[in-house]
């Protein structure tokens, strides 16, 4: 019987790795030195949140997606509404409570800036994805319109 062959990569790809986690463990001790209970308490919370509530969510809207592209056919072209409802999702999440409006003057102490504006600018962001993707999948599909070959009756 033969051992399974466990693939590592490249030198490079193993460094990176390495100095990933020795980055996220320096990270992990300076946030622990304070609060290590609330910080566990938090990452536990995300994790789970993530992992009950997020992932069946956005798997159902991808599922959506899907459904309405249609067949098999039109499965690969889920991405090009994938790619930018995910990075939408990862600016809400980032900025969500600026986005929310659950700032108080502290952002505006600390920073010298206001809170308004931010769900405009998300909004205007999220159209420019979703409208950059759709041309770019225009652009395609035309272009592969073009070299197809002429049907012969």
């Amino acid at each position: 019987m033969r051992r399974p062959r466990i693939a590592l990569g490249s030198p490079f790809q193993l460094l990176l790795l390495g100095c990933s986690f020795a980055l996220a463990g320096y990270a992990g001790v300076r946030l622990l030195a304070g609060d290590w209970f609330g910080v566990v308490l938090w990452i536990v919370g995300a994790a789970l949140v993530h992992d009950l509530v997020l992932l069946p969510l956005y798997t159902a809207a991808d599922r959506a997606v899907a459904g309405v592209l249609g067949a098999a056919g039109h499965r690969a072209r889920t991405g090009w509404v994938r790619v930018p409802a995910a990075l939408s999702a990862l600016l809400l999440l980032v900025w969500a409570p600026l986005i929310g409006g659950m700032v108080d003057q502290d952002y505006r102490l600390a920073t010298g800036l206001s809170p308004d504006g931010f769900l405009t600018r998300w909004l205007l962001t999220t159209a420019v994805l979703f409208g950059g993707s759709a041309l770019l999948l225009a652009l395609r599909l035309r272009r592969a319109r073009k070299r197809r070959p002429p049907a012969v009756h």
